[in-house]
């Protein structure tokens, strides 16, 4: 049996922190609310581009704000 791969990351908090909303977000990176919320949520892998984004707005590196694992 195969196992999992996962995608976890940490930008709920790091919006939180710039006292910003899903929809605010949204906007700034030009993308809809929802795939915010389903990046939040763990459901949807950001393209490269929308993690260069994330990372360029934030001030960090994209490995800082995703996490990759793997099962075993």
């Amino acid at each position: 049996m195969e196992g999992g791969v996962y995608l976890k990351n940490c930008l709920e908090e790091m919006r939180k922190e710039r006292g910003l909303n899903q929809e605010e977000l949204a906007g700034i990176l030009g993308v809809s609310r929802q795939t915010i919320i389903s990046l939040e949520k763990g459901r949807y892998n950001p393209s490269i581009v929308l993690a260069f984004k994330l990372a360029n707005y934030f001030g960090k590196n994209i490995e800082d704000i995703f996490i990759y694992e793997e099962d075993e």
